[in-house]
């Protein structure tokens, strides 16, 4: 992988980030590193926004921009989306309704097969963040001092969701049905709202 292609895969999967943080990722000097990412912005893959400290000039943190996010989305995403389009155009509402219950049944039983032989919550989330990074998702599960937290850092029917956004509270349902009633699932961040990432926070129910 290209030192460019390692910087823009680092800034989707870990956010905005300073160039010294990135020399030292890669084992590359700050020199090196600053000319890639003005390279990159000139190709309006990233920008950068300035942070106050309380002592000397600002830090200056680089992020991608929607260009820069758009070069990871799905090649298939428009297909996607026009296929949605068309069973809406052909069955109406109700129809894409029950493409949209379909998915989720199939999403279910594959994720559910593939939990079967886990034994505790632990063994479940982690193998839930496998099957999620298999998926496109780019996801990690982070330990909590209350419980866990779902990152997902891509979402692969970002274009879908948002011409129909019932997709991502079948994702929801999907994890609410696998954990069960007694894991409280909790959506924090959400990429189609604007953020950078969507996460999840999980906890035991009281």
């Amino acid at each position: 992988m290209k030192t460019i292609e390692k910087i823009l895969y680092h800034l989707k999967s870990e956010g905005p980030v300073t160039a010294k943080v990135l020399a030292e990722k890669f084992e590359l000097t700050t020199m090196g590193i600053r000319q890639h990412l003005q390279g990159l912005e000139e190709d309006g893959l990233v920008d950068f926004t300035d942070v106050k400290v309380k002592v000397g000039r600002p830090t200056r943190h680089w992020q991608l921009t929607e260009k820069g996010h758009r070069r990871f989305a799905d090649r298939h995403h428009d297909l996607a989306v026009h296929m949605l389009e068309s069973v809406e155009d052909l069955f109406g509402k109700a129809g894409l309704d029950q493409v949209i219950a379909k998915r989720e049944q199939q999403t279910y039983l594959h994720y559910q097969q593939a939990l079967s032989s886990c034994e505790n919550l632990d063994d479940k989330l982690a193998r839930l963040a496998q099957l999620r990074a298999q998926d496109g998702y780019m996801a990690e599960l982070i330990t909590t001092e209350n419980g866990y937290t779902l990152v997902e850092n891509h979402c692969p029917i970002c274009r879908a969701a948002q011409h129909c956004p019932t997709l991502c509270q079948s994702e929801l349902t999907v994890f609410q049905r696998l954990l069960g009633d007694d894991v409280s699932i909790e959506r924090q961040e959400h990429i189609i709202s604007g953020q950078r990432r969507c996460t999840y926070r999980i906890t035991l129910s009281n």
